[in-house]
């Protein structure tokens, strides 16, 4: 690599992160020039020599790309001062500066170091300012040091900030002690990056602790993968390949720590899981609470369910089918029902006679859904308020990776009944907090379409009730007239049972086909802009089941915002990952933000770019009641022109254009395609090839998800 040194003139740009930054720099050799460099930026008026190569940028010309950055202390009396002078130390300014330097020249640093009580003696600073900007000197002394040992072990030291707030003073000798533990304690750092620093730190590929390590990472890899535990066999290679060793390394370090009972184990049918301990805790714990309620449900008291029925048939102008007054008596008889149909088997009707009863009775009932636009359909649709269930549980962030729930066993929710909706989205962990909260006597009624995806998180907790047989479950089959009607849901069913849809020559349900990927992502924005040209913008909805790839969320977002909403001399731009947001543009919020009331999954609509912030409107508030956030806060955001069939769970959009294309084979499944049919109410629209539709109708076979929830229900001695 080529060196670079010189003095920091300017920081032109540094990332919220403190993973990049754009840095001008002085130096004799060079003149004045502009430096890229992978970490955290240095202060201005520091010496520094950076290492990397030149480069030729197609805008911005001629600059240094750096991956290293070491600071060199200034020695002379001018440089010190300039250094001082950048606000690199809290609480020294130009003026202090300059007075310092003033009286202890060239020996400046040195007494900031070692003696900084004698910064007294400078006119303007008292005994408590001379402590507090040693103490600011010690603090950056450190990070400097942490910095200069992350670059010399291969690691970018945009890191350094991280470590010290998760560490403090105590961060290179925690690193020494156990690299590995930073997968755990630091956000941002994984597993990769941590074997990384253990690799340059010089520790040997086939040590214990290494293996161990690894271990803990694959287990990790398969909890985020949908599984609760793991085959000791696949384990084993899935370390192996993680750590590029011989699996008889790691047969034996695993081996050791089953000898010392250091791995929740499980053993059925000869065949040995192992867990990650929470998701074990998670599973015993949902299985021993789903018994114990399912036969606690308390009684109504006075009220003929049988009168309230047929009056609110009367009132309603409905006649219920067979099939839909099983559902209500059922779940009137038992502490835990499950619900579960296809699209217009009238399961909406059903939660709408259960709670008729359940008000005419008197009860105290809480609706819920695992998202926000979930819960908002369902409100909508029962008539009766409807919360996340992470806001039913009072969940609050902790800072960590764990939960951290107002409601549990200990202040339980305060209700007779609670009906959860979407409730194939409910991942092992979500559920356990759940049935923890819920009282003894209480009703729990989960209603769901268990042929949909199942959840993103650990577990496939609705299909495992179902499958245990140990629960009351009511499947509702048919379809009514009026459903029937639908092109969409009569071929939403085809799909379900392995058939082809039926294509129609109108635009309700129809198939565009393209060989050419490009050409069909294109094709996808044209048909999305002219749709919403003679609608609104949230009359559409592409979706995709990959984010890669031409016809990937990640490009269709690119094309699509280039027909949108291209770039102007009018309109301000922010830097998001892997994109820009401008005014005008569709966005989602990505995770739940409880301060703010935004919730993973709401769409809204860029309406200010000023500087780093950026405020969106969301259709669901009230209007003015506008949303805006920092540049720290942008990661929460992305483009939303199109998104991940995933993503679209627990929503319904007027019009869906679906992605189907030949690379996205490895998500071409059945109850991937079902799902995505499913979000539209009024047309389909399938942009690709007839054989990918075909792929994903006849493959069936959907990744297995290692989990003994059913097993556990089934009151096995084995298991429990």
């Amino acid at each position: 690599m080529e060196q670079l040194e010189g003095l920091i003139e300017d920081i032109i740009f540094q990332s919220e992160d403190g993973m990049f930054c754009v840095l001008r720099v002085g130096s004799k050799q060079n003149g004045h020039t502009s430096a890229v460099y992978h970490g955290a930026a240095p202060y201005l008026g520091e010496n520094v020599v950076l290492e990397g190569r030149w480069v030729e940028h197609p805008r911005f010309g001629r600059q240094f790309d750096a991956v290293v950055c070491r600071v060199v202390q200034p020695t002379s009396a001018a440089g010190i001062e300039r250094f001082l002078a950048s606000g690199a130390i809290k609480g020294v300014g130009p003026v202090t500066a300059a007075r310092i330097v003033e009286r202890f020249g060239e020996e400046t640093l040195e007494v900031l170091g070692s003696f900084p009580e004698r910064l007294a003696e400078v006119r303007g600073v008292s005994a408590k300012k001379a402590s507090a900007i040693g103490e600011a000197y010690a603090e950056l002394s450190e990070m400097r040091e942490l910095m200069l040992f992350l670059e010399s072990h291969g690691v970018s030291s945009g890191y350094a900030t991280k470590l010290q707030a998760t560490y403090g003073n105590t961060a290179i000798t925690r690193i020494k002690e156990n690299p590995y533990s930073l997968a755990n304690d630091v956000n941002g750092i994984g597993f990769k990056t941590a074997d990384r620093i253990a690799m340059a730190m010089g520790m040997e590929r086939d040590c214990d602790e290494r293996i161990i390590a690894g271990l803990s990472y694959a287990l990790t890899q398969a909890a985020a993968a949908g599984h609760t535990c793991v085959p000791e066999e696949l384990l084993v290679r899935e370390t192996e390949r993680a750590l590029v060793i011989d699996s008889m390394q790691v047969q034996e370090v695993f081996s050791k720590l089953l000898s010392k009972d250091l791995l929740r184990t499980e053993e059925v049918s000869g065949m040995r899981l192992i867990y990650p301990e929470y998701l074990y805790k998670a599973e015993v714990g949902t299985a021993r609470r789903l018994l114990a309620l399912r036969d606690q449900a308390k009684p109504l008291g006075r009220v003929n369910a049988d009168r309230v029925i047929a009056e609110w048939e009367r009132e309603a102008g409905i006649t219920l089918a067979e099939a839909q007054k099983e559902a209500i008596y059922t779940s009137l008889e038992h502490g835990v029902f499950v619900l579960t149909g296809g699209p217009g088997t009238g399961k909406t009707t059903v939660v709408k006679g259960i709670l008729n009863v359940l008000e005419k009775a008197g009860c105290r009932i809480l609706l819920a859904a695992p998202t926000g636009r979930a819960a908002r359909r369902l409100a909508e649709s029962a008539g009766h308020p409807a919360l996340t269930v992470h806001r039913l549980l009072e969940y609050q962030p902790s800072g960590g990776s764990g939960f951290d729930f107002g409601k549990d066993d200990q202040d339980p929710l305060d209700a007779e009944a609670i009906i959860i909706d979407e409730a194939s989205m409910l991942d092992i962990s979500l559920t356990y907090h759940l049935l923890k909260a819920v009282p003894g006597g209480c009703r729990l009624i989960f209603v769901g379409d268990v042929d949909q995806l199942p959840s993103v998180g650990a577990g496939s907790v609705l299909k495992d009730i179902i499958r245990s047989k140990k629960m009351p479950v009511v499947r509702l089959e048919n379809v009514f007239r009026q459903a029937e009607v639908s092109p969409i849901v009569r071929n939403a069913h085809s799909i379900n049972r392995g058939r082809m849809p039926e294509f129609t020559d109108n635009d309700e349900f129809k198939l565009i086909e393209f060989a050419n990927e490009l050409a069909a992502a294109e094709h996808v924005a044209r048909t999305y802009a002219d749709l919403v040209a003679a609608s609104d913008w949230r009359s559409v909805q592409v979706l995709s089941p990959m984010h890669k790839n031409p016809c990937g969320v990640q490009n269709l977002n690119k094309i699509l915002q280039q027909y949108m909403n291209p770039p102007g001399s009018n309109k301000p731009e922010v830097n998001i990952p892997g994109n820009v947001l401008r005014v005008g543009d569709k966005v989602m919020q990505i995770r739940n933000n409880y301060e703010k009331e935004v919730f993973n999954g709401d769409i809204g609509r860029v309406v200010r770019v000023e500087g780093k912030s950026v405020t969106v409107a969301y259709p669901e508030r009230a209007e003015g009641d506008n949303v805006t956030y920092a540049q720290s806060e942008l990661e929460e955001l992305q483009l939303a022109y199109a998104m991940s069939v995933h993503k679209s769970q627990g929503s319904e959009y007027p019009n869906v254009i679906l992605l189907m294309v030949p690379s996205h084979y490895i998500m071409l499944q059945r109850n991937l395609l079902y799902t995505a049919v499913t979000r539209a109410k009024k047309q389909v629209l399938l942009v690709g090839t007839r054989t990918a539709v075909r792929t994903a109708v006849e493959n069936d076979k959907t990744r297995r998800r290692y989990s003994l929830l059913a097993e556990r229900l089934q009151e096995s001695s084995d298991i429990f």
